[in-house]
């Protein structure tokens, strides 16, 4: 089926919205909190949400690829296995973002995060209490994601939980002249993708930069983010995102 200029353009017009609406899901919004909300430096912030989404982009294109290239269908049951791994991995953000709130990494030090330190130095001490080692106070190093591990988050989540469906509707539409033209449907909607979670990573790297200034409004935008994270992992790991709202 040969495509008209202006249905081609109105199909890689729709990939690119699908692509920008996408990034704005749920679980987009739960790790690039999660992952910003715990550094201490804006570039590395930036530069690991970035990451983030590079990840679920790259993921995002081997699946498309596959459909456009062999005509596959994706596997029956995907959504909902992909659906329970973006859970799982939104429960260890979540679970990772109040560890590093409750062990003081997160900056800056708040009143909190000093007694914090200092109760688990005394435990280290009385733990080590008729020990002939001396032990060592708190050196308040920082508990930090590695930009391995959040590449391969981003990947994990290129597999849902809407991602195979939503692929399969642009391309329906984009795949109107040929591979080549599935291929730029595909670009359009990583694309946009990508320009979404760029603008929710600058949003969420300057919403906990200024909250740095005021550490008690830090400590609770932290916290709520990890809660976020936790309730939107538990749904999804549970087969239940249906009970979220739409976004749009």
């Amino acid at each position: 089926m040969t495509a008209t200029p202006n249905s081609l353009q109105l199909a890689l017009l729709s990939a690119a919205i699908l692509g920008f609406r996408h990034g704005f899901d749920y679980d987009h919004i739960a790790a690039i909190t999660d992952i910003t909300s715990v550094q201490t430096n804006r570039g590395r912030a930036m530069r690991l949400g970035l990451l983030y989404a590079l990840g679920h982009g790259v993921m995002v294109a081997l699946l498309g690829s596959a459909v456009i290239v062999f005509q596959l269908s994706l596997p029956h049951g995907m959504d909902r296995i992909a659906e329970r791994l973006v859970g799982l991995t939104l429960l260890v953000l979540g679970v990772y973002v109040l560890g590093s709130l409750f062990n003081g990494n997160s900056a800056p030090r708040s009143r909190f995060h000093l007694m914090a330190g200092a109760l688990r130095w005394l435990h280290g001490k009385v733990k080590g209490y008729g020990h002939d080692h001396e032990v060592p106070p708190p050196t308040g190093k920082v508990w930090n994601y590695s930009s391995k591990s959040v590449l391969m988050i981003g990947v994990v989540h290129g597999l849902g939980a809407e991602t195979p469906s939503q692929l399969m509707i642009f391309l329906l539409a984009a795949n109107l002249g040929g591979i080549g033209k599935g291929f730029v449907g595909l670009a359009m909607f990583i694309a946009g993708l990508l320009a979404m979670n760029t603008v929710m990573t600058a949003s969420a790297v300057g919403l906990f930069g200024f909250s740095s200034r005021l550490p008690r409004f830090q400590f609770v935008v932290t916290a709520l983010t990890a809660i976020y994270s936790l309730a939107v992992g538990a749904l999804f790991l549970f087969g239940s995102s249906g009970f979220l709202p739409a976004l749009g």
